[in-house]
């Protein structure tokens, strides 16, 4: 009952000879000629004004770019590295956290941004200005251990001793803030809860 398949599609090639119609061939290349020469015109005139305006374009870009850079000559915000070369222990460029990889830049970002949105909540009022005093001191020692540490990195390298400890540092200064936060609304609502049992 076995057949070969080969042998099966020759013989159906052979039976069914297909044959175009006289002029097939003739008919198809003027029909392809006919659409193709009515749609030629159309498609060069845009191209060739797209063409002009692309040009103004790029030379309106590059005329702003160096007017704007002011023909070489920086500005006043522009930081300029000098390298002294007697003096091998001045360093041109640090690196920071942020710049060993692109998921240590998410890891400082994301902690500097709450850090600095936790500082900016704070409310400061004659209340509570003791408290936020002896927080800020240990803030600010943070940080300075925080700048030891990217000295250490820009020194000896990056290690993960080194790395661990800036993420660490940036997680304690957080949480730092966030309980100077909670102590804050404590106070604020013990504060509350005295101004209201003496009006009653």
């Amino acid at each position: 009952m076995a057949r070969d398949l080969r042998e099966l599609f020759e013989k159906e090639r052979e039976q069914k000879r297909f044959q175009m119609k006289d002029g097939h061939e003739d008919r198809f290349l003027s029909k392809l000629e006919k659409e193709l020469s009515t749609d030629a015109p159309k498609k060069h005139r845009p191209i060739w004004w797209l063409q002009i305006a692309a040009s103004v374009v790029v030379a309106v870009g590059l005329a702003i770019y160096f007017i704007a850079s002011g023909n070489g000559n920086e500005g006043p915000d522009e930081k300029v590295t000098l390298v002294d070369r007697d003096n091998p222990s001045v360093q041109p460029q640090s690196i920071s956290l942020g710049d060993l990889s692109p998921d240590l830049k998410k890891i400082e970002t994301y902690y500097t941004t709450n850090i600095n949105l936790q500082l900016s909540d704070l409310e400061i009022d004659p209340d509570n200005k003791e408290l936020m005093d002896s927080y800020m001191d240990r803030l600010a020692e943070l940080n300075k251990e925080y700048q030891r540490l990217n000295q250490e990195l820009n020194q000896m390298g990056p290690n993960d001793q080194t790395i661990g400890a800036l993420i660490n540092n940036l997680q304690l200064r957080l949480q730092l803030l966030q309980k100077l936060k909670t102590k804050l609304n404590q106070l604020k609502s013990s504060k509350n809860e005295q101004e209201s049992s003496n009006i009653v």
